[in-house]
């Protein structure tokens, strides 16, 4: 969902002392995280193609457990832990990734390569837009896709509560006109969360922020890029569902 890390207080702090965040610093520091979510999701895929899908959903499962903590105490902290949370946070996503992939993959081939390659699609041209200032993150564009985001979570919560009782929202999780509809929906909110996380990098970094908050800006892009593969993958689920 929305970062909860970039929000902002992530731009009140200024530097006292020691280098400042900038930005070229959270770019090298977001690509140190890709590498660590790809090599630990490879693992967990590898363990469920070979036949472990015991251990592949146990250590999916637990990664998701230990990524969401590590997110919250960095949030909640923001101390000179930021470098080991985050790796926490990176090892964990991918362990998860790992998993729900190699499931995915299974029932759609191809449908991995097809999520991964959108997502850093969406990214990389939501950057350059955002770069050229064609999209601009206004308080009002800030307040609509916040409120969107957090409308979305609240969907999922319901769905999540009440499938514990043999319940679900209707139609909007099936592979429907409506289901579709709604997935294409959240996948544009997920991507124009990055507008979101690009502004506020640039604005802590012109604040002087301190170095350690390369850290968050860098798991805060993480979390949009995650949210918007996965779902990419429930998106290209629902149209394979319908061929």
């Amino acid at each position: 969902m929305s970062n909860p890390i970039l929000n902002e207080k992530f731009t009140e702090t200024r530097i006292l002392e020691g280098e400042p965040m900038t930005i070229s610093g959270t770019v090298n520091k977001s690509l140190l995280l890709i590498g660590m979510i790809v090599l630990s999701a490879a693992y967990t895929w590898y363990l469920a193609i070979t036949g472990f899908m015991d251990k592949s959903y146990a250590l999916g499962f637990g990664g998701m457990i230990a990524a969401f903590i590590a997110v919250l105490v960095l949030y909640f902290t923001r101390s000179k832990m930021a470098p080991l949370l985050s790796a926490i946070y990176a090892v964990g996503e991918g362990f998860f990734l790992g998993g729900i992939s190699a499931y995915f993959e299974a029932l759609y081939p191809g449908i991995v390569l097809k999520a991964v390659a959108c997502s850093f699609a969406a990214m990389f041209s939501l950057l350059v837009l955002y770069s050229s200032r064609i999209i601009r993150c206004s308080e009002k564009f800030r307040a609509v896709i916040f409120t969107a985001t957090m409308s979305i979570a609240l969907i999922y919560l319901i769905q999540i509560v009440a499938s514990l009782f043999g319940r679900g929202i209707p139609q909007i999780f099936t592979a429907s006109p409506i289901g579709i509809g709604f997935s294409v929906v959240v996948v544009l909110i997920a991507a124009f969360n990055f507008i979101l996380d690009f502004d506020f990098i640039e604005r802590a970094s012109e604040s002087m922020a301190p170095k350690a908050f390369e850290w968050l800006g860098a798991v805060g892009l993480m979390t949009s890029l995650v949210w918007l593969y996965i779902e990419l993958l429930r998106l290209f689920a629902k149209l394979n569902e319908r061929n």
